[in-house]
């Protein structure tokens, strides 16, 4: 499709409107584009996506982002067409749920195209540049479909980011004129409008919220209303850690070594007791006497997920008795709130204080711990702070609560994935960008030739960000 027969075409599937509409910039303008329709037409999305990538093909950048809503098909296609990566900001944040507004793997620094399909003051662009700076993104360039020529070229490229277009207002003009397609009064009603207004202001904006002040552990404990939760923000306050491991081994004597090498560079010890092929009552009591004389807490990661009747059952009897030495536990909220209750009356039946961490993301491929459920997740522990300490998220979910806490699993030194699905990150990206709390280790301790050491390494590296995350709120 040449630049003519697209021009036409968009005309023909009323991409392109004549009349009278108010714009975002507020003015009202005798011609409308009104690019969203394409997403009905395979053909001229295609067409439109590789005009823009010829255009920006010879630039440098490290990621795309489509502008949403409109342009985010858009970028879509480029990013599948020519393989290249892209980041989605989503456009606006939810009470409850991630609060991140960039979505994606990405690392700060990295450089972005920013795609649109129509600029007038430039506004939209100038939004998502915000935000994209905001989560540590150099928004380099803008790619838009049609210019429609009212200042927004000028107003983005004050700002430091370029603008390449593929097509003009005039030039569109000229087109339909020339095809016979507009009468010449209304060609000439809409020249004399841009002559008219050749620069529209962006629309003033209220500043974005503050980022919420990242308070010290020893304060957040607080106001922890739970004693476990509190009892854990002190020991990492004391221990200058936020790393738990977890030694995903089968043989008895192979945890009890591990934990004693580590246990002093961490705060928290996650078990899955249930792959220990020759557990026995004394495992459990040596773990104890470990978490005593290493400082730190005890978190079976059973992951409940019936009825809260079952749960009960499950976490207070049979071989485990889970609730008699387990300071934290975890569950999915499936089931619904009950699965709380039943998990709460467990606790009270043992005589003890134990903790609880929802379920709210996952770090496996194609998880479906997302969206809906991570803010019903979110809604019960706001609900029932006395019992649910915090999460097991890949970043910070509700920041207005300092309270709750986050373990955040899947991360090693450097970022990749296994076989199996697990994708890692870093503690940095963990603790300092996303705002997670505790880095959750497994077989990049125990599978080093020197566990103590790599454990010592990542409780710096978990530490380094966690203080730096503070002092940049402070």
């Amino acid at each position: 499709m040449d630049m003519d027969g697209l021009i036409l075409r968009l005309f023909d599937i009323q991409a392109v409107k004549f009349g009278s509409f108010k714009l975002k910039s507020g003015i009202t303008s005798p011609i409308y584009l009104d690019l969203r329709v394409i997403v009905s037409f395979p053909d001229v999305l295609a067409a439109v996506a590789a005009l823009m990538w010829e255009r920006v093909k010879d630039l440098q950048w490290d990621h795309l982002c489509g502008v949403p809503y409109t342009a985010l098909p858009i970028a879509t296609v480029i990013a599948v067409q020519q393989s290249r990566s892209m980041v989605m900001r989503r456009k606006e944040k939810k009470e409850y749920g991630t609060s991140v507004l960039v979505e994606g793997r990405y690392t700060a620094g990295q450089t972005v195209l920013i795609v649109e399909d129509i600029i007038t003051s430039g506004a939209s662009i100038l939004e998502t540049a915000q935000d994209l700076r905001a989560a540590g993104l150099q928004p380099l360039h803008s790619i838009v479909m049609i210019n429609r020529e009212q200042g927004g070229q000028a107003n983005i490229e004050a700002s430091g980011c370029s603008v390449h277009s593929v097509l003009t207002l005039s030039q569109v003009l000229e087109c339909l004129e020339r095809h016979q397609r507009l009468e010449p009064a209304v060609v000439g009603q809409v020249r004399q409008f841009l002559a008219a207004n050749a620069q529209v202001a962006v629309p003033a904006s209220p500043l974005p919220p503050p980022r919420p002040k990242a308070l010290p552990f020893a304060q957040r404990a607080a106001l922890c209303p739970n004693p476990v939760g509190r009892r854990l923000f002190e020991i990492m306050e004391q221990k200058k850690s936020n790393l738990s491991f977890n030694p995903d081994v089968t043989k008895k004597a192979e945890i009890l070594r591990l934990t004693d090498l580590v246990g002093p560079s961490i705060c928290m010890l996650k078990t899955h007791i249930d792959v220990v092929e020759d557990f026995d009552w004394d495992l459990v009591e040596q773990l104890r006497a470990l978490a005593v004389k290493h400082n730190f807490v005890i978190f079976e990661d059973r992951k409940f997920a019936d009825i809260g009747n079952t749960v009960q059952l499950q976490f207070t009897s049979g071989v485990y008795r889970i609730a008699e030495w387990a300071d934290i536990v975890n569950a999915h909220l499936v089931p619904g709130p009950g699965i709380i209750d039943g998990l709460r009356q467990g606790a009270k039946a043992a005589g003890r204080d134990i903790g609880l961490l929802l379920l709210a993301e996952m770090s496996s491929k194609g998880n479906l711990a997302t969206g809906a459920y991570t803010e019903a997740n979110v809604k019960a522990a706001l609900e029932h702070p006395d019992f649910v300490i915090g999460f097991i998220a890949m970043q910070g979910l509700a920041p207005a609560h300092p309270n709750l806490m986050y373990i955040t699993p899947g991360v090693q030194l450097a970022k990749g994935g296994d076989a199996l699905g697990q994708q890692y990150d870093t503690p940095e990206a963990v603790v300092g960008r996303k705002g997670s709390d505790i880095i959750q280790v497994g077989r990049g301790i125990f599978g080093a030739a020197d566990p103590a050491a790599e454990a010592e390494k990542y409780r710096v590296a978990a530490w380094e960000a966690y203080q730096a995350r503070v002092q940049a709120t402070a």
